[in-house]
This record gives structure tokens, C-alpha cells and sequence, in this order.
């Protein structure tokens, strides 16, 4: 049997990443562990343990989402208590912390599929062929999604926050 608690803390450090809530990342990441154990058969021992986890994660997640969306409203927490987990323990400067903070912000305005993809190429230097198994989507797909990620949080981190408009090709 595999060592489920030696991944833990990647699974942790990326549901932190793509929820913002601390609160709501350990549960996913006990969900991800959960599924896993019960899952564990259907592992084929061809690929890396912790991609096979990190797929149950997406998962877990895309549904998670797509359940949120069907209940009639939430209770909102306060945006400054939600985004608490990006501060470093020990900030070098107050500009530092200014910057992760922006970061924070604009990470959270990506669209879901954008952040799972740019969090996985830079967050946890997954290759593009390793991500679109992990989502089970076309290596093409990652990195078309990594682009518009990349240039949408540029235009965040730089202050433009209206997103750009497409030209209709016909």
C-alpha cells in the first residue's frame, strides 16, 4: 500500500492554492485522501502516485464546485480572513506582503480552469503532458489555458482589471 501521508503536504499546498480557504482546502484534501484509500485499486502503477492523487483532487474539486453552484447562497466570510493564509510567516518587508496580497487577489479573479493550470505548471512544476493527464484535458489545452492565465494575471498585476475582449472571426 502506498504512503498517502508523504503526499499530504504538496495535496495541501495546492487545495490551499485553488480554494483560498484554509478551512476549505483541508477538506478537500481529506475528500482527496478519502477517495484515494477507497480508490486505491484502481491505480495503475504505471505513473506517479501523487498525479494519480492530484487527479483525484481535480476532481473532487470540479464537483465541489459544481455542487456550490446548485445551493441557493452561502454565508460569505470576510475577504480579509479568507486571504489571511497568503501572508507569509516572517514578511522581509511590508512590500512583500503588498505583493503576495495583490497575487492572492488576482489568482482568485482566474477562472477556475485557468488557476488549476497555471498552479500546476508553476505552483507544483508539473510538465504540460503530467497536467493534462492530471485534468484530463489535451496537452494543447494546458498550454493555451496557461497563456491566457499568465497574460490575464499580468493585466491584473498591472492594474487592468477589465478582461479583454475577443474579436469574433467568422
Amino acid at each position: 500500500m502506498e504512503d498517502f501521508s508523504a503526499h499530504i503536504p504538496r495535496l495541501r499546498r495546492y487545495a490551499r492554492a485553488l480554494t483560498g480557504d484554509r478551512f476549505l482546502a483541508d477538506d478537500l484534501v481529506q475528500d482527496t485522501l478519502e477517495r484515494g484509500v477507497a480508490k486505491i485499486s484502481l491505480w495503475r502503477r504505471t505513473g506517479r502516485f501523487e498525479s494519480w492523487l492530484l487527479s483525484i483532487m481535480h476532481n473532487v474539486f470540479v464537483n465541489q464546485i459544481k455542487a456550490r453552484a446548485c445551493r441557493p447562497s452561502e454565508i460569505a466570510f470576510d475577504e480579509s480572513f479568507t486571504n489571511s493564509y497568503a501572508e507569509p510567516p516572517v514578511r522581509a518587508a511590508q512590500c512583500d506582503a503588498l505583493e503576495i496580497r495583490d497575487l492572492d487577489a488576482a489568482l482568485d479573479r482566474l477562472p477556475p480552469e485557468q488557476r488549476e493550470v497555471l498552479l500546476l505548471v508553476a505552483l507544483e512544476e508539473r510538465s504540460y503532458e503530467e497536467t493534462a493527464r492530471i485534468l484530463g484535458i489535451p496537452a494543447g489545452t494546458v498550454m493555451s489555458r496557461l497563456s491566457r492565465a499568465r497574460e490575464r494575471l499580468r493585466q491584473l498585476l498591472d492594474g487592468g482589471g477589465a478582461p479583454v475582449a475577443l474579436k469574433v472571426v467568422k
